[in-house]
Formats: C-alpha cells, structure tokens, sequence
C-alpha cells in the first residue's frame, strides 16, 4: 500500500466504506460507476466509465486487496472502496516467456488450473484465483498441450465459495 494511504487511514480511520462505485470486468479494466450507472442496471450488464487514466489505474492497482471475508477493494486514501468482480479477483495475461502475470502486474506462480463448463480457464496461484484473459488462449492451450497445466473440470458458479472471494461486496 502506498505509505499516502496509510498515512490517511491513521489520520482518518473511520471513514464509511464505499460500494458499487468501483468494477473490475474478466479482461483485467476497471470501471467507474457513478449513481446514474448504478440505477441502469448491474455490473457487468451496465459497466460504467472505463478508467483509461494510467497513473490512477497504476494507484488503484498498487492499493488493491482482499478483506479477511475476501471481498476485494481499493484502499483510496482513508476510504475503501469495494471492488465488483465480474469474473475473479485477478484477470491472468501470460507472457511469452511463460510467466504468469496479474492485471496489477505482480507475477504469479501456478499451482492448478481449471476449466469451467463455458470453456474459460482460470489459475489457482500463490496470489488467489483468477480468470485467464482471452487474449491469452493460444499460449494457454500450448501450456495444457505440453502438460505444464492439467485443468480439473468445474462449474463456474461454485467459484466464490470454493476459492474464497466476493463478487459483489455488500455493507
């Protein structure tokens, strides 16, 4: 966390938590989501404002984490802001060189893999849990044809429970 934000948390410590404001879709983007965005429907039918601004998605990225009951958010200052999740927690893109690297850009190391009834393959990594980008079928499917993964079969609505995180945070 960036030493501004603890700063603000010790000199503010009680300010209320936000909900419904801050999105993350299965490509790894962030998304905006004033009042009006909110009452047109839910996340991701209705995204909002993609955040394109570098410098704050590098801020909300440094300044993103899970709570003990793993709902996922971005510690803006004093103020926590939860995160929606339309997939998972991390979004994987891999890399020619065969790492593995987090929409936030930490790097990963692979402990399984899995692969939902829709086709979509996700990794379980020392970080958590997180959806493969599309993008990245072609080296992922080399990564299963070379044995390097070996996907168990699973449904993708048993993914919060079974890995511990939230979609939609709650107060």
């Amino acid at each position: 966390m960036d030493p501004i934000v603890e700063a603000a948390l010790k000199k503010w410590p009680n300010v209320p938590h936000c909900y419904g404001w801050l999105a993350l879709d299965a490509r790894g983007d962030w998304y905006m989501r004033d009042e009006r965005i909110q009452h047109a429907g839910p996340f991701p039918e209705v995204k909002g404002s993609r955040i394109n601004h570098d410098k704050l998605r590098a801020f909300i990225e440094r300044n993103y984490a899970a709570d003990a009951a793993g709902s996922w958010f971005f510690q803006n200052g004093p103020q926590r802001v939860y995160v929606e999740l339309e997939a998972t927690p991390w979004i994987w893109r891999l890399q020619p060189d065969g790492r593995v690297l987090s929409h936030t850009g930490i790097e990963a190391a692979v402990a399984s893999s899995w692969l939902d009834e829709e086709g979509r393959l996700y990794l379980l990594t020392d970080l958590g849990l997180g959806l493969v980008h599309t993008a990245d079928m072609g080296p992922a499917a080399d990564a299963v044809e070379q044995g390097r993964w070996q996907p168990k079969e699973f449904l993708s609505s048993e993914l919060p429970q079974r890995f511990g995180f939230v979609r939609r945070p709650t107060p």
